[in-house]
């Protein structure tokens, strides 16, 4: 079957839609450095969102055991059948991947992501998976450049990506591609991100909802000193929110973005054994 998504598309009278997002990789060298990238072995199991026209499925499939590829258009379902139609460990599945019960559909298995799905969404993908009830051992990521920049950013550029990435796992920036590895052509760069997850975080802090409730706060306001956004997000009065930040040793003054992930561990500490939080330090 022909490798061309536009020809592969013409053929089942298929356009791409601009409200999906779809730009389709077609360069060989790309897509193998994206398999590469996984390091899928032949026991591995992969969960591939955004199937596409097949041809990171195909590759993928000639490297894993079992590959569950989810793809939400069902326009391609045709196409990808045939496609795939003697490939006995290639698994379709049909459905918005951030509606998909990722556990119910690997079962006890480990599992690695493989991501080549529209970049507006690209947040959302990765907070579904670090999130999970069972998280995969790694994850591999086409998103945009910027995007990419902001998940491994280190302290003075953070973010609630970056936050996530290094309390979920290590993330890496492996390689960046211009817009002619797709069809249609997008108008920015991309990049392959690799992300292998922690058996457990890093940092010593409470459970995960309480520590990225604290870091959410935290970004509620991203222009304001971190005294201004924490009273905002937690819904306590400022001074509250001084003697908390002192409490963890971290200046009032600073913002979100310049934080480590070791001070957002020592800041939810802090407001473990402060609040409950007071009457006198809740705003009305």
């Amino acid at each position: 079957m022909a490798h061309n998504p536009k020809t592969l598309l013409d053929s089942y009278d298929i356009l791409p839609k601009k409200s999906l997002g779809q730009n389709f990789m077609h360069d060989p060298n790309a897509l193998e450095k994206i398999v590469s990238t996984a390091e899928a072995q032949s026991t591995d199991t992969v969960v591939e969102v955004g199937a596409g026209t097949g041809a990171l499925t195909e590759r993928l499939a000639a490297a894993a055991e079992n590959v569950f590829s989810i793809e939400v258009d069902w326009r391609l379902r045709p196409l990808l059948e045939e496609r795939f139609e003697d490939a006995a460990n290639v698994y379709l599945v049909f459905n918005d991947i951030l509606k998909t019960d990722i556990a119910a559909l690997v079962g006890a298995d480990d599992y690695i992501v493989v991501a080549n799905a529209p970049y507006y969404i690209s947040s959302a993908i990765l907070w579904h998976f670090l999130e999970a009830r069972r998280q995969p051992r790694r994850l591999v990521m086409t998103m945009q450049y910027e995007v990419a920049e902001r998940v491994v950013g280190a302290p003075g550029a953070m973010s609630l990506l970056s936050i996530a990435a290094q309390y979920y796992g290590n993330a890496r920036i492996v390689s960046r591609f211009g817009p002619a590895v797709f069809w249609p052509r997008p108008n920015i760069d991309s990049a392959i991100v690799r992300l292998d997850t922690h058996d457990k975080p890093p940092i010593e802090a409470p459970c995960s909802q309480r520590f990225f409730r604290v870091v959410r706060a935290g970004f509620s306001m991203k222009r304001k000193q971190l005294k201004n956004a924490l009273a905002g997000g937690l819904r306590i009065k400022s001074s509250a929110a001084r003697e908390l930040l002192r409490a963890a040793e971290i200046d009032p003054r600073c913002r979100a973005e310049t934080l480590s992930l070791a001070e957002w561990a020592r800041l939810t500490r802090a407001v473990e054994e402060t609040q409950r939080f007071d009457e006198s330090h809740t705003q009305p």
